[in-house]
């Protein structure tokens, strides 16, 4: 470690706050703080999320949150959400497994990382398939989806953008 580097950076805790983080990183279900990043503590939620998944949780692992069933939002982009879990899921692993590594590699996030080995081998098995954002701008129908996927994947996601915002309009023009 080169300490004149400008990128170093001493660590401001003592070395019992780092032992007790360290102490309770090693229990899988407690969250770790350094610095400003933190890790969120699991629930017996999580495990319910990885063993039993409700309908709007199945593909979690690809990075999507669905809020309502019966949305036209939902409707618009399931199509999508499947064909990237048909890309991005090995046939040989199973769904549990993926979200597993979702929640105790990446915290259950697209963001943070809980813990590098199982992140890199949950991006390793999905192939870096991941569903960023999906929102709408401006008006109701103004659909604007975010991923990392194949081109074919992307055109699909370009298609569903433009077909719905083209459904929108033409209904709010009648």
């Amino acid at each position: 470690m080169n300490k004149k580097s400008k990128f170093y950076r001493k660590d401001p805790r003592t070395f019992s706050e780092r032992a007790k983080s360290f102490g309770q990183s090693m229990l899988f279900w407690k969250g770790r703080k350094k610095g400003m990043i933190h890790t969120r503590d699991l629930k017996w939620d999580d495990l319910r999320y990885i063993f039993f998944p409700s309908k709007l949780e199945r593909y979690g692992y690809l990075g999507i949150t669905f809020y309502k069933e019966d949305s036209e939002y939902y409707k618009a982009i399931y199509p999508l959400v499947l064909a990237m879990d048909y890309e991005a899921k090995p046939s040989w692993c199973p769904r549990w497994f993926l979200r597993f590594l979702h929640v105790f590699g990446n915290d259950k996030s697209i963001v943070r990382v809980r813990n590098r080995k199982l992140s890199n081998l949950h991006r390793k098995l999905t192939k870096g398939i991941q569903f960023w954002d999906w929102k709408t701008k401006w008006s109701h129908y103004d659909l604007r989806i975010s991923i990392t996927a194949p081109k074919h994947l992307q055109n699909l996601a370009s298609d569903i953008e433009y077909g719905f915002y083209k459904r929108g309009q033409k209904q709010e023009e009648e």
